[in-house]
């Protein structure tokens, strides 16, 4: 299963990601997950919402350089070793991992980790292969 992520890109000065998150949060949209990865000069933020299209929208509005890119979000046992599991099958698989990041649910023993690949069918192959379910869009936006 896919899941929309949105990446922004951020001049890397004061009070930008509190803007952007005031803007989404004033209209409405749940941030589910996020990650941020910056240089000295600017940052690339990527966001779960639980609705992309208008998050989106409300992002180019606001003249922010945003795209949109699919995703793959599972849950791995939040154990020793749970991770290194399905990366070893990727890596098997001859996949890359382009980047990764992960939270734990608020309940269960569970750990989400959205993954984005070069091929996203690919990679529900792999995990199919090796017993794991892809959440759905549904699924990761309602946590």
């Amino acid at each position: 299963m896919k899941v929309k992520q949105i990446s922004v890109f951020l001049e890397n000065r004061k009070g930008r990601l509190a803007g952007i998150t005031r803007l989404l949060g004033d209209a409405g949209v749940n941030i589910r997950a996020l990650s941020l990865a910056d240089t000295s000069d600017f940052g690339i933020l990527r966001l779960i919402v639980n609705d992309a299209e208008s998050a989106l929208a409300l992002l180019k509005k606001a003249e922010y350089t945003v795209s949109l890119t699919d995703v793959v979000a599972i849950e791995v046992p939040d154990s020793p070793g749970g991770l290194a599991d399905v990366l070893d099958a990727f890596q098997n698989a001859g996949m890359n991992v382009e980047y990764l990041y992960a939270f734990v649910e608020k309940a269960g023993d569970k750990a989400v980790v959205v993954f984005r690949f070069e091929d996203v069918e690919k990679a529900l192959l792999v995990l199919s292969d090796i017993g794991v379910n892809a959440l759905t869009a549904e699924q990761v936006y309602s946590l």
